[in-house]
């Protein structure tokens, strides 16, 4: 995780780079100083804590952190986890496969989990068994993703440099199966990996490598002889490659560095027929710490791209996000007057915006689906999130100083389809180091409303606790929530899959 990565002091501010004032917030709330209800544990350092678990399923066979976690696109009650075999520094990587479409709609709490040891025999949740095991890592598993459009492959990055793939068989008549496929090891370390979106290049999957490297494969279970084939290689980034998305068209691939580099790769050659790429023939965008408007002292590790694929934001150190203008490839099969009258689109490359609102390194970043509500969330080290409202120039609409109790968010992400319409586009969910899940609505609700629905007016509609929290040993490491949010999945350093509902 790139949350223990050093953080240095903010790099002078160069006069072409816009930071936000202070009267540019809209709002900025303190939840430590909320309703008062998030906290853990007693006052009394001497005192037992109990620990409250909202799960209504769980799975623990897992006998370390679990570093990675990853849901099929089809069936979403397939879900994939990964780690290691144990806390030793060489031990194995393993991962499971389980199905949770047998937890039961019941938040109470497993024997291992008992907030109170005389209930254990009446207070029983869901144990998960696995339906698969990945096995064939020689050390940690960091990495899992199915294929798309259709899920026919799961795929393992590990520590170790190898990427594993299995065939997946699913199908809602039929239990699912896998099956291994080959394996692939060009680097030394694995450090993410992304779907392609786009059904035009189907099975295909980008991974980043600790030694810079970013790599584009295909798998095809029909050709024996060569079932991983290579699609693309790049060596642009000189330090380790932190994090990668494809534009939603899966046209072009944007990955950042340690190096405080941002390249977005043409990988399949669609810019080029437009002659829109740059000197090197291979990206359509390629920024580095040369150019001291984008330079960000210590480090790239976040980086998401908007639902219309023409923005970009990069995160990192200090709370530094940067906003980078796209080639939009995919146009629009019709072009309606009123987006005939905008003016012309910022050539690709351009930095539209340069954000510091957040105090330590930016760990997630994800656009809101909707186009009609175009926000920017931001998890940070620090422990907070921010909303950007890329409507006001990225103005901050919300800044949620506590939202993880001062501990790191590792991840945010918005609902894609919320079950009640007028929440579309304004549900985030949220996990950190304190251990918890939370839910978030950033519509927001004013004072007066939180007094009248015992809500907080921060936006916190849902938190969901069980794992141990503290940062070492401790904390969720990641999570998936499927289309409608309706249940969220979460990857423990305690070692522990919890299934939580909505």
């Amino acid at each position: 995780m790139s949350s223990s990565n050093p953080h240095r002091d903010h790099p002078e501010e160069d006069e072409e780079v816009e930071m936000l004032a202070e009267e540019d917030v809209e709002e900025v709330v303190d939840e430590a100083d909320a309703d008062g209800d998030m906290a853990m544990g007693s006052d009394d350092e001497g005192e037992e804590m109990f620990l409250q678990n909202d799960s209504i399923a769980y799975f623990d066979s897992h006998k370390d952190s679990v570093f990675a976690i990853a849901q099929h696109p089809l069936y979403p009650n397939l879900i994939a986890t990964g780690g290691s075999e144990g806390d030793a520094d060489d031990a194995p990587g393993k991962g499971y496969v389980i199905d949770t479409s047998a937890a039961v709609s019941r938040p109470v709490l497993p024997a291992s989990y008992n907030s109170d040891p005389s209930a254990s025999a009446s207070q029983q949740t869901t144990e998960l068994q696995p339906l698969f095991s990945i096995d064939g890592h020689t050390d940690s598993i960091n990495a899992l993703t199915f294929t798309l459009p259709r899920g026919d492959f799961l795929v393992s990055g590990g520590m170790d440099g190898r990427l594993r793939a299995y065939a997946v068989a699913a199908s809602p008549s039929s239990a699912p199966q896998f099956k291994f496929l080959a394996e692939s090891q060009e680097t030394e370390e694995v450090n993410w990996l992304a779907p392609c979106p786009s059904a035009d290049y189907p099975n295909t999957v980008a991974f980043g490598a600790s030694d810079g490297s970013v790599w584009v494969l295909t798998f095809d279970a029909s050709d024996a002889s060569n079932p991983i084939q290579i699609v693309q290689t790049y060596f642009l980034h000189t330090g380790p490659c932190t994090a990668g998305v494809w534009t939603p068209d899966g046209l072009l691939l944007a990955t950042v560095s340690e190096d405080s580099s941002l390249h977005v790769y043409d990988v399949w050659g669609a810019a080029a027929a437009k002659s829109l790429v740059t000197d090197n023939g291979q990206t359509v965008v390629s920024l580095t710490e040369v150019d001291q408007r984008f330079a960000v002292e210590g480090g790239l590790y976040s980086v998401a791209v908007s639902p219309s694929g023409g923005l970009l934001a990069a995160g990192g150190a200090h709370g530094a996000i940067r906003i980078i203008n796209l080639p939009r490839l995919s146009q629009p099969s019709t072009t309606s007057s009123s987006s005939r009258q905008q003016p012309a689109a910022a050539a690709a490359g351009t930095i539209l915006a340069a954000l510091a609102v957040q105090e330590d390194s930016i760990e997630s970043l994800a656009f809101s689906p909707s186009p009609a509500a175009p926000l920017l969330a931001a998890g940070s080290v620090d422990g907070s999130i921010a909303v950007f409202d890329a409507l006001r120039s990225f103005a901050v609409r919300r800044h949620l100083k506590g939202a993880h109790d001062g501990e790191s968010v590792v991840k945010v992400e918005f609902v894609r389809a919320a079950a009640v319409p007028a929440q579309a586009g304004w549900l985030l969910t949220s996990c950190g180091l304190d251990g918890v899940v939370r839910r978030w609505d950033l519509r927001g609700a004013t004072a007066t409303q939180a007094a009248v629905t015992g809500g907080a007016a921060s936006g916190l509609v849902k938190e969901w606790r069980g794992h141990r929290g503290g940062g070492e040993g401790g904390g969720v490491l990641g999570f998936v929530q499927g289309e409608t949010g309706e249940r969220v999945v979460t990857a423990g350093d305690d070692g522990v899959v919890l299934v939580f509902e909505a």
